[in-house]
């Protein structure tokens, strides 16, 4: 009997962005290293941001975002955040949920200039 296209789509799905990344892809051992590094810097990065207010994208997501601009020689800091939004090895690069909003692309330039204030680049 042939198929046909299920058209009801799946209320909940149980998606990890783990499940994208193979266990010998060259980001794993660069995340787990970058993931130790930043951690080293979380009393830094607690004192260039505010206690009050409304919540910021997280620094690490910043700078890990940057780095997979590098290594991927993507050409802009929009399109770096188009591919965010639609590959899954990136999102678990960065510790992002699969419907997690991605951040707009001027963030970047909104943050270097803390970064730069605070010694962070």
């Amino acid at each position: 009997m042939r198929g046909s296209k299920n058209r009801q789509s799946a209320m909940f799905y149980a998606i990890r962005t783990e499940h994208f990344v193979p266990a010998d892809h060259p980001l794993r051992p660069i995340k787990k290293m970058v993931d130790a590094e930043l951690a080293r810097l979380n009393d830094r990065f607690n004192a260039a941001y505010s206690n009050i207010g409304r919540p910021s994208v997280p620094p690490e997501h910043l700078i890990k975002a940057t780095l997979l601009q590098a290594l991927y020689s993507i050409r802009s800091e929009r399109k770096l955040c188009e591919d965010i939004a639609a590959d899954m090895r990136l999102r678990w690069f960065l510790d992002m949920k699969p419907d997690d909003p991605v951040f707009d692309h001027s963030t970047f330039t909104k943050n270097r200039d803390r970064f730069h204030e605070h010694g962070l680049m």
